[in-house]
């Protein structure tokens, strides 16, 4: 039997390596965080299934002594999503370890978390950013016919919320906490919008626009936030959506998001939603006979589901040059 020694990873180290991981990953996944999360048993099936239940009409009719009613019967709809497997890895040689003077494999750790956290936030989006209520600024009626002087407005942002609030949208109360990514922090109650850096210039300039650092209280603020105006809170954040070149003109076109709760749900397999892989020098056996490569790597199970097209508003438009 051999002798364990310092070139074999060790559990503990492993836990180090998830840890520094996770922590990088966590920041960037902004569009995760107001869904609902429902993951799935670990060795079951990979489909999730969203059950949604619609309102109840008014009942206006009096009842008639001693008369059983009919009663009304709930509607009902299943919204069904497949996991699946994502990650990525990277190759790190013997001779890059004994040369160089960074802490490689924390440095690497990081790298593959913001990675990770980016590609989970991506595929979010992506899902988000593909609901069917779309409001187009001022007069276009579709991406290809938002021109540049087209950019968001006040006014544009108290159209969306009347939106949501004729659809019978309730307003986001709790956040998924992104110290575990799965346990939810609650919120002032408000709908969320998702902005570019960009179109957080051209808010800024708005009537009604207040600064995260002049609210009346700094105790729930969330992780990005910048700013509010009526019932909308903002995060702005590089990820959030760019149709590139496409509207008129071939200007991009950016898609703010304007959340209401429940437009969405996200499931991992529980015990797989992310996990960190190393694999030491030597470990590939006779693939790897000299020693010379080792591996660090990421792996997620995920999806994104829209469970509600009426909980979410898209405003797409232009912004400032």
């Amino acid at each position: 039997m051999s002798d364990t020694t310092t070139s074999v990873v060790t559990a503990a180290v492993n836990n180090f390596y998830d840890r520094t991981m996770l922590k990088a990953a966590r920041p960037l996944l902004v569009h995760t965080k107001w869904g609902q999360v429902k993951d799935l048993p670990k060795n079951g099936s990979a489909v999730i299934k969203f059950r949604r239940y619609s309102l109840l009409s008014a009942n206006t009719t009096a009842l008639t002594e001693g008369v059983t009613p009919s009663g009304t019967v709930l509607a009902i709809t299943d919204v069904t999503s497949t996991v699946a497997q994502y990650g990525d890895y990277v190759t790190v040689t013997d001779f890059l370890q004994i040369t160089t003077l960074d802490p490689l494999a924390s440095e690497t750790a990081d790298v593959l978390g913001q990675q990770a956290g980016n590609s989970l936030d991506q595929l979010c989006r992506d899902v988000l950013v593909a609901g069917t209520t779309v409001q187009y600024s001022s007069t276009a009626t579709t991406r290809a016919t938002v021109t540049s002087s087209m950019k968001i407005s006040r006014q544009e942002i108290r159209e969306a919320v009347r939106t949501l609030q004729n659809n019978d949208a309730s307003k986001i109360t709790r956040m998924v906490n992104p110290t575990d990514g799965f346990n939810t922090s609650p919120l002032n109650a408000c709908f969320v919008g998702i902005i570019t850096e960009n179109t957080l210039y051209d808010l800024k300039n708005e009537t009604g626009w207040i600064p995260v650092q002049e609210y009346a209280s700094q105790k729930d603020i969330m992780e990005g936030e910048i700013g509010a105006m009526d019932d909308v809170r903002f995060i702005m954040t590089t990820n959030a959506k760019i149709f590139a070149s496409a509207g008129s003109g071939s200007i991009d076109v950016h898609g703010t998001l304007i959340l209401a709760k429940d437009y969405y749900g996200i499931s991992r397999i529980s015990g797989e939603a992310m996990k960190s892989i190393s694999k030491p020098l030597g470990s590939a056996g006779s693939a790897d006979p000299l020693d010379q490569r080792a591996t660090m790597g990421w792996k997620a199970t995920f999806v994104t589901t829209r469970l509600n097209e009426n909980f979410c508003v898209r405003i797409e438009h232009a912004v400032s040059a």
